[in-house]
Order: structure tokens, then C-alpha cells, then sequence
């Protein structure tokens, strides 16, 4: 039998999500959306493209959670997307309502499975997520930091003229600006990132990684990035189904970790078929402990006006 994975939210990410988990045949896909015959004609274009791509697993669409019953991993990208100039920050309250909603829907009918967040701001809708499903810290995951990694690859690929897949790195931290690439510890082939690089270069390319999915919206004036972020889904999606033991960069709920406490926050966690299996303290300098401190005070900063209004 195969596996079932639910994407709540029909929309680029979530059909991007489905796409790609179709194409690499990991399981049958529910699309979930509010929106009335999107989930349907969506999910049934992408079915219609098994023949083509080689691929059997049913893909289907709906506007109610009662298909969803029995799925081994939910994830959850339903939400508003950012505008230019919109700060994650902005999105919180109207996409708390989404998650919230999405949340208990999803756990009523699938109550063992793994939830992916992909909703922004994104380690805040982990947390809310987390309180409103009541499942353990290790069944709720938040992807940002494989996707940052990626945009940093991805740019020290082009200054370096080099394969990404030469390249060894890690982002961590709040996924938004204040998120810390850990220069120290990226290699291309093992050879350290300041060999090759010169630190200006370096810092200007920080900077960028930082600012990833702001230049993407300034871009497409009317959304937010989509292929990129479901290819990221999707790795974590297929190291859980497959078991594979990933060390990936993700949101995770710390309990004295990295000295925090409460908040969901990306650190290098291995991914497996319990979720989250194991989560990796790297040993930080005086100034990465710092620039995570500040990344963490913002999350904490959100997670503490969201308590106070969803009270």
C-alpha cells in the first residue's frame, strides 16, 4: 500500500508540493483548499500527467478534510503570501487563522502523522501548530532552513563557477532576515568557504541569502517564491517516507538546545520516519551564538504577540 501525504492549500507552493512528490512517485497526494473546484482541477491536470512523466500514484483534490483521513505526512502551505514590502511579520495573525484551522482539521483525521509547516512567518506557525494539534514535538517540522541553504548554494555556485552539488553548507536560525549562514563551516569539497572566497564577497553573499525571498517578491510584485520552497518541502517530505536519515536544516521545537527554550527554531535535525529523529548542537563562536540570539529574540518577539492576541 502505498502512502498518503495531504498539501493543504492549493495554491503554487502546495501544487508545486504535489507536483514533485508525483514525479518521484513517494506517495498518493490530497490537495486541500477552500477555494471551491481549484484542488479538483489542479489535482486532476497533475494526475493527467502520470501517463506522460511514468507515474501512478493518484493524485485528487477536495474541499473537505475527510479525504485526508489516514495520511502518513500533512503539509501545511495554505496562507497569504507576502506583497512587496510586506514583512513576514504582517502575515502572522491572518495566517495564525489558516494554520489554526488547517491544523485541527488535518490532526482530526490523520491524528499519527508528521506536519510539515510551510506557511509563514514560519517558525511562529510551527508553534501555533504544535498547541493546536497536540502532537509531540517530534511529528511537527518546519521547512525554511533547506530552502535557505539552497539560496545560499545557489549563490556561492554562481560567484565560485561551481557545481551546488560541490558545495557543502548550513543556515540556521529564524527563517526571515535575522537568519545566520554559518560561514565557518561551509566547504566546497572540503575546501573552507575563505579559501576561495574573499570576506566582503562572503558577507555581500550573507546579505542576499538573507534577503532570498524579499528579492523574489520584488520580482513577481503580485507572490512569493514556489518552486524553490516545494523542492525544499519535498526532500524532507521524501528523507520521512523513504527513512533515509537526512541531517537537514529545520524548524524545530527547542527544549534547552542551543540555550532556547519554547520556540521553534532551524538547527541541523535528522529526519526519518519518526520525524524528527535527532536534533545536532553545533559548537557556535562567540559571534554566531550572538547573531542566533538575535534571531531567536525575533522569533520569540512573534510567538509572544501571537499568544497575546489569539488569547
Amino acid at each position: 500500500m502505498r502512502k498518503k501525504v495531504t498539501v493543504v492549500g492549493a495554491g503554487n507552493v502546495g501544487a508545486n508540493c504535489a507536483l514533485r512528490i508525483a514525479d518521484k512517485e513517494l506517495a498518493d497526494v490530497v490537495l486541500v483548499d477552500i477555494a471551491e473546484g481549484i484542488p479538483q482541477g489542479k489535482g486532476l491536470d497533475i494526475l493527467q500527467s502520470g501517463p506522460v512523466q511514468g507515474y501512478d500514484v493518484s493524485i485528487t483534490g477536495s474541499n473537505d478534510y475527510e479525504a485526508t483521513a489516514g495520511s502518513d505526512i500533512v503539509v501545511i502551505t495554505a496562507g497569504f503570501p507576502r506583497k512587496p514590502g510586506m514583512t513576514r511579520d504582517e502575515l502572522l495573525m491572518a495566517n495564525y487563522e489558516i494554520v489554526k484551522s488547517a491544523a485541527e482539521n488535518a490532526v482530526k483525521y490523520s491524528p499519527n502523522a508528521i506536519f510539515i509547516l510551510v506557511t509563514n512567518p514560519l517558525d511562529v506557525m510551527c508553534w501555533a501548530a504544535w498547541k493546536v494539534s497536540g502532537l509531540p514535538k517530534n511529528r511537527v517540522i518546519g521547512m525554511a532552513g533547506v530552502l535557505d541553504t539552497a539560496r545560499f548554494k545557489t549563490f556561492l555556485g554562481q560567484a565560485l563557477q561551481v557545481s551546488v552539488e560541490n558545495i557543502s553548507a548550513l543556515v540556521l536560525g529564524g527563517h526571515g532576515d535575522t537568519m545566520v549562514p554559518i560561514t565557518r563551516l561551509t566547504n566546497v569539497s572540503g575546501i573552507p568557504l575563505s579559501e576561495l572566497l574573499d570576506a566582503e564577497t562572503i558577507n555581500a553573499i550573507v546579505t542576499r541569502t538573507q534577503n532570498g525571498g524579499a528579492e523574489i517578491v520584488e520580482h513577481l510584485k503580485t507572490g512569493s517564491a514556489y518552486y524553490a520552497p516545494s523542492a525544499a518541502t519535498v526532500e524532507m517530505v521524501e528523507s520521512i517516507l523513504k527513512d533515509k536519515k537526512k541531517v537537514l536544516p529545520c524548524a524545530a521545537l527547542l527544549e534547552g538546545e542551543y540555550g532556547l527554550n519554547g520556540i521553534f527554531f532551524g538547527v541541523p535535525v535528522k529526519l526519518g520516519a519518526g520525524g524528527i529523529e535527532k536534533i545536532y548542537e553545533v559548537q557556535l563562536t562567540d559571534e554566531e551564538k550572538a547573531a542566533m540570539a538575535k534571531s531567536a529574540a525575533s522569533v520569540q518577539e512573534m510567538v509572544d504577540v501571537l499568544k497575546q492576541k489569539a488569547q
